[in-house]
């Protein structure tokens, strides 16, 4: 997959004894769906990728002539959890209920969560965003005949959750 990259040469910020990481950080913030960053330094820069995967990139290292380094950082594919059960989730029907529950500690989301299901026709879909990935509520989900399937936002701020009302009662 090609990405469009922009590019930010710290080289000179670097020999001027100004530290890059607000303005690698500010870059960063600024790259648009589908963008990475094309980042030259004199050094490898290490530390910084392990704050990059963070924030949800990956990485390519390349030397350059002359000792310099070329990092370029490119958005990961959101990894997507999913039920055991869950069948071709591409093809679910649009959400029946949205519920924002960032704002709720647990286990206030997944009482919210199994108490909307409870009311929801069989093969319907509930879609709710959560400030964790609620652990807990999985294997109850699937205990009570429903599927799912779940990942965090580019951010990693908050879990996004689809879950499929399935046909068994608790």
């Amino acid at each position: 997959m090609g990405f469009e990259y922009k590019e930010l040469d710290v080289r000179p910020l670097l020999q001027a004894g100004v530290e890059p990481f607000v303005e690698i950080m500010t870059a960063v913030d600024g790259l648009g769906p589908g963008q990475g960053l094309r980042l030259l330094a004199p050094f490898k820069p290490q530390p910084l990728f392990s704050v990059m995967e963070r924030k949800g990139y990956l990485y390519e290292l390349s030397e350059l002539e002359g000792g310099d380094f070329e990092v370029r950082f490119f958005p990961k594919k959101p990894e997507v959890l999913a039920s055991e059960n869950a069948d071709d989730a591409d093809n679910w029907p649009d959400p029946m209920v949205e519920l924002d529950l960032t704002d709720l500690d647990p286990p206030q989301p997944m009482v919210k969560i199994l108490q909307a299901l409870e009311s929801m026709p069989e093969g319907t879909v509930l879609f709710a965003v959560l400030s964790r990935e609620p652990v807990f509520l999985f294997p109850e989900l699937v205990k009570r005949g429903h599927q799912w399937v779940g990942n965090f936002d580019k951010a990693g701020t908050a879990f996004r959750l689809m879950i499929r009302r399935g046909g068994a009662k608790p």
